[in-house]
């Protein structure tokens, strides 16, 4: 019988990371590890400095202190622009696509590092909803659409690591597993980072789970094992 494949090093590496805004701390000395392949929630109640967190991954936080491994070399000095040319993608909560363009002109500035179109081709199959709506204003679509037009532009970056924070906002409750099954198929092609308040979406769409309570990692595992763990519900009420 032949030894079993080690494990795959990790994509992103975050080591004793603290960060916050001016001179209130919402990190604090934050660990976790994020597979090259597979979906990982984030979890917390509001507050608990999630959004903090991937903020500070992307680089529009700078960090007081820990470092940031990803593929293999730090990036916590790094500008948010080289992150992205390294295979960061980041999907924010709010302001994550240009209202008064087109869905087309949207799609077409996320890929505009790539050379062909064969990206936005992917995207239009990824959801077919936006190739209906490729001459409408991004601002005029539902909350639904807007999201999916986000997540599409982003992709076209070709991401590595895709971090979405909260994607189901304010979306028809009928269009919600739609966007899951997508987010369970991205993560079968690159590392997604989830941070969702629908707490069942992501434990079921998620490998792993990380639970945050006010700035620190309060528990962590397999996302079937969290699910079940009776600490969740004491971190997550409000």
């Amino acid at each position: 019988m032949s030894d079993p494949a080690p494990p795959l090093a990790p994509l992103l590496e975050v080591d004793a990371l603290s960060a916050g805004y001016g001179r209130s701390q919402a990190l604090f000395g934050l660990s976790l590890r994020i597979p090259p392949r597979g979906a990982t929630a984030i979890l917390g109640r509001n507050g608990a400095g999630k959004s903090t967190l991937l903020k500070t991954l992307f680089g529009e936080l700078a960090p007081m202190a820990g470092t940031i491994r990803f593929d293999g070399a730090e990036m916590q000095n790094e500008a948010a622009e080289r992150r992205i040319r390294r295979g960061l993608g980041y999907v924010p909560q709010e302001h994550a696509i240009f209202a008064k363009l087109t869905v087309r002109e949207n799609l077409l500035l996320g890929g505009i590092r790539q050379p062909d179109r064969s990206g936005l081709d992917y995207v239009l199959d990824f959801f077919p909803k936006l190739a209906q709506r490729l001459g409408q204003t991004a601002g005029t679509l539902s909350g639904g659409e807007r999201k999916m037009l986000s997540i599409g532009r982003a992709i076209l970056g070709k991401p590595k690591l895709l971090m979405l924070d909260e994607p189901t906002e304010g979306v028809w409750v009928g269009v919600i597993e739609e966007i899951a099954d997508r987010l369970r198929q991205l993560s079968r092609e690159m590392a997604v980072i989830l941070v969702e308040q629908h707490i069942e979406l992501a434990l079921d769409v998620a490998q792993y789970a990380y639970v945050m309570d006010r700035g620190h990692v309060a528990l962590e595992g397999p996302a079937a094992t969290v699910k079940c763990d009776a600490a969740l519900i004491r971190h997550l009420a409000p």
